[in-house]
């Protein structure tokens, strides 16, 4: 190319228009590239939405709908025309639906999360009125001016309704052994009770010494049959189902005290009734289970069990001076954790498990008290 400063004004326009039309051709194929990209980012993107297993829904900072899957039409039953604009409490049930607008406002202000990045079971609300158990995480997206939250959601009625046939097995097989252990194993053991007995006697007028071991071994199967009545009583309470649950508890304190040698107090009032047979078994392994964890795990040397209800609701609380659980839960839960979540859960309560400030753990349960079990299920943990 010639020097620009040899060119005509002529020939230095006409090599600024090539120069402009080359310019505006590179960047008019970089544009059609960027959208192209753009639009198969956008493809793939809704076809990972439309094709992922989970309900996937998006919000704005006000709580608005703004996207909804086709897992999540399934789970809600509502079709995504019908839901986006709306506010996400209307999947939601009472208190939560209430609550909502609060949590979100109170994040933003405070940046301090109760559940965005971290998963929990918790409820929601279908279409058709209908409450479900559902695992749910959280995770905030931060775009150039504004940010949204992406809510990941699994219908697990399927698993809840597998864990309440498992408890259920497991409680049947608990009242099998404790029946065998109670009029089985104590009938054999008292027999040979007895004959050691009779042998004591006559041993008497030959040899003291011989007497007086078979008089030590009607004793110690003697000490067996009142520990294996323990068990067998906590295996299959009777008095829970002859007495009730405050009777109940108030005999899992006692033998505690005795079978352990750790103070162990109830207090209840000997008039509040549990309506639900199902509800009084599950608060009573309840308190079974935080019990021995207190024990076991805390090596607490003083345990408080607590029983109130109030119009519609009973509280159970199981409070320790032990060890207590660590600041932060760690992600693989303890068998009896998870148990205790899963009968919390089918009984339509929440569970709240609490650090003491002097020390120590308290487990708190509340449950609805009603003649129905009801079919709520919810989780919290301070």
């Amino acid at each position: 190319m010639k020097g620009y400063r040899k060119m005509s004004r002529a020939e230095l326009l006409a090599w600024i228009e090539k120069f402009k039309s080359n310019h505006a051709t590179r960047t008019r194929a970089q544009q059609q590239r960027a959208a192209s990209a753009l639009r198969d980012s956008e493809e793939r993107l809704r076809a990972i939405l439309a094709t992922a297993v989970e309900g996937i829904i998006t919000i704005d900072q006000r709580g608005t709908i703004e996207s909804f899957n086709r897992a999540a039409e399934q789970i809600f039953g509502y079709k995504a025309r019908e839901i986006i604009g709306k506010n996400v409490s209307v999947l939601m049930p009472s208190p939560h639906r209430e609550q909502h607008d609060a949590y979100i406002g109170n994040y933003l202000r405070t940046g301090h999360a109760n559940i965005i990045g971290i998963g929990r079971e918790t409820v929601g609300r279908r279409k058709d009125g209908a409450i479900f158990p559902m695992d749910l995480s959280v995770s905030e997206v931060r775009l150039a001016d504004r940010r949204i939250f992406a809510g990941f959601v699994r219908d697990i009625t399927e698993r809840k309704r597998l864990e309440r046939e498992i408890l259920e097995i497991s409680d049947r097989e608990q009242r099998r052994i404790g029946h065998d252990l109670h009029d089985g194993l104590c009938q054999h053991l008292a027999g040979i009770e007895l004959m050691s007995q009779v042998l004591e006697q006559k041993l008497t007028p030959q040899s003291k010494e011989a007497a007086k071991r078979a008089g030590d071994i009607a004793k110690n199967v003697r000490e067996a049959i009142g520990q294996t009545r323990s068990l067998a009583r906590g295996l299959s309470p009777v008095t829970l189902e002859s007495e009730g649950l405050t009777s109940a508890l108030h005999e899992l304190a006692v033998n505690t005290e005795e079978l352990f040698n750790v103070k162990c107090r109830f207090d209840g009032d000997a008039r509040e009734s549990v309506r639900n047979r199902a509800v009084a078994t599950h608060l009573f392994r309840l308190a079974q289970e935080a019990v021995s964890n207190a024990i076991k795990h805390g090596k607490a040397r003083r345990i408080s069990i607590h029983l109130k209800a109030d119009p519609g609701r009973i509280y159970l609380a199981v409070t320790d001076n032990g060890k207590g659980f660590p600041a932060k839960m760690p992600k693989t839960k303890g068998m009896g954790l998870r148990i205790m979540q899963s009968r919390t859960g089918m009984i339509g309560g929440t569970l709240t498990i609490e650090r003491n400030a002097g020390g120590g753990t308290s487990i708190i349960c509340s449950a609805p008290n009603n003649s129905t079990q009801p079919s709520n299920h919810s989780l919290s943990k301070k």
